[in-house]
């Protein structure tokens, strides 16, 4: 019995919305088919951005251990290891691509110091490239900011339409009871349902990958002053 009562709660429950939906205006069905794109969008773009900073947060852990075990900066470098995915290896490539260049002399040997003014800068370049993977890593994320704003509204204006449709047809009909304005006004606020649903989903993953984003970009910020301390003590001579 219950389970003969669930399947006619969910048949009237579908019923109900093939109703309210054929009660709906053109401009409500354009604005809920508008939403369903912007859905499709945040959940793709969530399920994306979700896999590539877990992802960067592995293979950082994995980078940063390799890493802290070399004698010397330009070990991991100079093995060429395929790296894709990992930020703090991009950092520490960029870095390293501008230390060789300064490092190497004309017989293709590398000289073992460095002037304070070649460090200074590998260690821009460094900077510059945390800013560069920052900036990756917060791709996208524009896209779900827009979705938790801006779906709201929109369902908002689909169901301020469809009130005003309502309210219109029933003056130029002339009669005002519950029978008539019912299915106009429940096909009204299907919008306002169709934006909550796009726009909380959307702010809770968009507040979760925002707080990966942090924890990410204070990873790159302290491996980035790790590297550039490396460098200090190795290249630069004792009286500089």
């Amino acid at each position: 019995m219950i389970f003969s009562s669930g399947i006619l709660a969910a048949a009237s429950s579908g019923s109900d919305l093939s109703y309210i939906w054929e009660k709906a205006t053109p401009e409500a069905k354009v604005i809920i088919v508008i939403l369903g794109g912007f859905s499709i969008v945040a959940w793709s773009l969530m399920l994306q951005k979700l896999f590539q900073m877990r992802r960067a947060k592995r293979y950082n852990s994995f980078f940063e251990t390799e890493f802290r075990q070399q004698k010397t900066v330009l070990s991991i470098y100079d093995r060429q290891l395929p790296v894709e995915g990992c930020p703090l290896f991009a950092v520490y490539t960029d870095g390293c691509v501008d230390l060789d260049a300064r490092l190497k002399q004309p017989d293709n040997t590398r000289r073992t110091r460095l002037s304070l003014k070649s460090v200074e800068h590998v260690k821009r370049q460094i900077e510059g490239a945390v800013a560069r993977e920052a900036l990756r890593l917060e791709s996208g994320l524009i896209l779900l900011a827009i979705a938790v704003s801006g779906a709201p509204f929109m369902g908002l204006l689909g169901t301020v339409w469809g009130v005003m449709d309502t309210f219109s047809g029933i003056a130029k009909a002339g009669r005002a009871d519950l029978a008539a304005m019912a299915p106009g006004v429940a096909a009204a606020l299907i919008t306002t349902v169709a934006g909550l649903l796009v726009a909380i989903p959307s702010m809770f993953g968009y507040n979760y990958l925002v707080h990966s984003l942090r924890v990410l970009t204070v990873e790159l910020d302290n491996f980035a002053q790790t590297l550039a301390s490396r460098l200090e003590t190795e290249f630069l001579p004792d009286d500089e």
